[in-house]
């Protein structure tokens, strides 16, 4: 069985509780199993209110898809890289067009992705729009151009249904493949912990209610710096 866990493929050990996964995750671009709980690390997030919505634009954030690892391929063509199977390039080895997304982690099917049609999103795990109500808006604009391209942060998906979960919490939506969901939480707590962000309470809660239910799940790690490369702006 293939899974992702925080925006990796993942090594799978099966735990049948609630249709929940256990996952170990690692991978040469993407976290690695930390050795600590998600669970106790969902507990230990600080709840605060959502702040306004108010000065959010994706520009606030940085161009889209920058190369901030420096690698000479832009950051959605390095998570399809890492994402799909069965990769083609067109020129070289950093335009990825076509490949095949197998599961997609979110509905559980098989994706077939060919460059300029959109059945792949590439998904920000933890919504920029959440972030900057749960402190990015207070960030300088270096740390927020690191979590909009950082791997810990972003996974291959089918477009349809990322399209439905928008800028959601963990309370207000989750993946329909209820064995990625552990996977899916553990990811969004990894984010938040590393990055600082804060949670509601309602959002710690259906956290922690996905999280008991596989109490052993690893919490990812890894990524890129919080900090990106000083010739990167954002407005």
């Amino acid at each position: 069985m293939r899974l992702r866990g925080g925006a990796v493929t993942a090594a799978v050990v099966l735990f049948a509780v609630a249709g929940c996964t256990e996952s170990e995750t690692k991978g040469s671009s993407g976290p690695e199993g930390a050795g600590g709980a998600a669970l106790a690390a969902a507990k230990s997030l600080t709840v605060k209110g959502r702040a306004p919505k108010t000065g959010y634009a994706r520009d606030r954030f940085g161009t889209a898809w920058a190369d901030t690892d420096s690698n000479s391929c832009d950051t959605r063509d390095d998570i399809l890289k890492r994402d799909l199977r069965e990769v083609k390039f067109t020129g070289g080895d950093c335009k990825v067009s076509s490949g095949v997304l197998e599961p997609d982690p979110y509905s559980g099917k098989d994706i077939t992705y060919r460059r300029g049609r959109s059945q792949v999103d590439i998904d920000h795990i933890v919504a920029l729009s959440d972030a900057w109500q749960k402190g990015a808006k207070y960030w300088d604009a270096s740390k927020r151009i690191a979590l909009a391209n950082d791997p810990l942060n972003l996974l291959a998906v089918d477009a349809s249904t990322n399209r439905g979960k928008g800028d959601g919490d963990a309370a207000t939506w989750l993946p329909p493949d209820h064995a990625y969901r552990c996977a899916y939480v553990a990811a969004q707590v990894a984010v938040k912990k590393k990055y600082e962000l804060w949670v509601t309470s309602a959002e710690r809660s259906a956290m922690e209610k996905v999280l008991s239910a596989c109490p052993n799940e690893k919490l990812p790690s890894g990524g890129n710096p919080t900090k990106a490369p000083s010739r990167f702006h954002a407005k």
